[in-house]
């Protein structure tokens, strides 16, 4: 994407190089004369009045990456993402990624009201959901964002075996027709865990892949809208089939046969949609054998789930061993080194366009009160992707991120368009916009409050013992801080500005869930296990007392989901 904007006394030019261009140029030029938007939503916007003969505009730019955009996940409303999709192009991002073919766990989690049992359920269909997608995809092309599409589903579907979600579960005992198509772990062939979005299929057999393949072709023969399809082999890890012909190669090496399969396939059919290949868990070791034959049909996607979000990407590349592949008895690095160095590993089989997959809003930024932390990660991150190889970053998370602050999410967007303005001015400036005059004590006193991401993310899985001195101090650290933000809100409580007023309520919302979490954590700490179960049981109620008070920023369901992983992996250590 690219803007060109020359205006002289409200007379001139706004261009793009394409349709999207003009649009993401034309909110440039509202963004250069005063316009802001600091969340989702209109109480999230800054609209000043202006003479329009008084507005002179010179931009010429062009994003730094190509790929820029958000994948759908949490608890979600049709509104939410109908929200989130109409502020990516103000805030020049260009992509919106609705996983699964209907995306029904992620508004069935809205609509059910799962964990929050004040509300009743809906009862949601997945004939709605369904629905519910396709009325989104008329807002994706109505701003010309690309869109990505499915991911998940395509080891189970073709089976007609629904993979609506990761707690969907079914009999472990599949049909006789559909067992011998399924992985042969520990001598069986089941569904895994009881989980079929979990289930990797036997990819050495033709007709397997000759099953995927058919099924991606006919769905994409009857989605002509989609401009990048993602094909990926089951969720989780360390199950794929153990069968003689699957060991005799690696997982990467039968996913390659298949995508090779997949481009005949489609260049027959005449569809030239492009495909997202992802490497994660099991297909981050590459493939010893097979190649890519047609690169410009693929897009390798990276996703370091494992990965630790207290530490950044280098900006300079980096020289890793691998440890060696063994079928289903992997462990899977958190150290960016260790992750990068399987990055680099696929870059020696496959050179063509690739992007970052990654989770910095899944659940990681539960554990940082202060949200700058995570913004910080985020955006020193992108600024270094180019440097390994990658063009771009769509981020897996939660939609609703904007709670205590929008700033991890205006962070990603302006790095990813301009990695050279640095963090501390991006912040400082969003700070301004979002709070108003006392917007920089704001951020001050947020960047004090410390995060726990290495010790209590579930996928860090570095849970402290009880009584630890490092964590101790940590939450002892944080309730001065926490009564100096709530003064501040008291002071701004009542200001004119309808954005600001909103900015300081949800800000007060979030010290009051930070509070309530860091006293449950210190009577953990202190092995006062019963009082910290008590307490959070009031809080995940506190939160869903006023989940309609934050609805559009604060994703209720994923932070008690979060939290109560937390809890059980500390459980396990103490």
């Amino acid at each position: 994407d690219a803007v060109y904007i020359q205006v002289k006394q409200g007379e001139g030019v706004i261009a793009g190089n394409n349709p999207r261009s003009l649009l993401l140029a034309v909110y440039r030029f509202l963004n250069e004369v005063g316009c802001r938007w600091v969340r989702p939503g209109q109480d999230g916007e800054l609209i000043p009045r202006r003479n329009p003969a008084d507005l002179t505009v010179t931009v010429s730019e062009r994003a730094a990456y190509r790929h820029r955009g958000l994948c759908i996940e949490g608890a979600v409303s049709a509104e939410n993402v109908q929200a989130v999709i109409d502020w990516l192009p103000k805030v020049g991002m260009n992509s919106y990624f609705i996983q699964f073919r209907e995306g029904f766990t992620f508004f069935q989690r809205w609509y059910d009201h799962k964990h929050n049992p004040q509300k009743p359920p809906a009862g949601l269909t997945r004939e709605q959901a369904l629905a519910i997608v396709r009325s989104l995809e008329k807002e994706i092309r109505r701003r010309g964002l690309l869109y990505h599409a499915v991911g998940h589903g395509w080891t189970c579907e073709p089976l007609g075996i629904p993979g609506l979600g990761w707690d969907q579960p079914i009999p472990k005992e599949a049909s006789a027709e559909n067992t011998p198509f399924l992985a042969q772990v520990n001598g069986k062939r089941q569904i895994w865990q009881g989980i079929p979005l979990n289930t990797n299929l036997c990819y050495s057999n033709p007709a397997v892949r000759q099953l995927i393949v058919r099924e991606i072709v006919q769905y994409l023969t009857d989605h002509p809208g989609i401009d990048l399809l993602h094909f990926w082999l089951a969720d989780g890890q360390n199950n794929q089939c153990e069968c003689s012909a699957c060991a005799q190669g690696r997982p990467a090496d039968f996913y390659l046969q298949m995508l090779n399969e997949l481009d005949e396939q489609l260049t027959a059919a005449r569809l030239q949609t492009r495909i997202v290949f992802l490497i994660y868990v099991d297909l981050l070791w590459p493939p010893e054998k097979e190649q890519i034959k047609n690169p410009e049909r693929f897009l390798l996607m990276f996703a370091p789930i494992t990965r630790s979000y207290t530490q950044s990407f280098p900006n300079q590349t980096v020289e890793q061993t691998l440890p060696p592949y063994v079928r289903n008895h992997l462990e899977f690095p958190s150290g960016i080194r260790e992750n990068l160095a399987h990055l680099r590993a696929w870059q020696q089989v496959f050179s063509g366009d690739a992007f970052a997959f990654d989770y910095h809003l899944m659940w990681a930024h539960y554990f940082d009160p202060g949200y700058i932390k995570i913004a910080e990660i985020a955006a020193q991150d992108i600024k270094n992707l180019r440097v390994h190889g990658l063009n771009g970053y769509i981020s897996c998370q939660v939609q609703r991120a904007f709670l205590p602050t929008g700033l991890p999410m205006k962070a990603i967007a302006g790095a990813l368009w301009d990695p050279t303005r640095s963090f501390n001015e991006l912040a400082t400036k969003y700070f301004t916009d979002a709070f108003g005059p006392d917007g920089a004590q704001c951020y001050r006193l947020l960047a004090q409050l410390p995060n726990f991401m290495d010790e209590l993310d579930p996928w860090a899985r570095q849970y402290p013992a009880i009584g630890n001195p490092e964590i101790m101090e940590k939450l002892g650290q944080i309730n001065q801080t926490l009564s100096a933000l709530k003064l501040l809100v008291e002071a701004n409580q009542n200001t004119t500005n309808q954005c600001h007023r909103q900015s300081w309520k949800y800000l007060g919302l979030s010290l009051e869930i930070s509070a309530q979490l860091t006293t449950i954590l210190l009577h953990w700490f202190r092995g006062q296990k019963e009082m910290a179960s008590s307490l959070w049981t009031e809080l995940k109620a506190f939160t869903c007392r006023v989940e309609d008070e934050v609805q559009i920023v604060f994703d209720v369901f994923e932070f008690i989901e979060t939290i109560e992983r937390a809890f059980n992996g500390l459980k396990q250590v103490n």
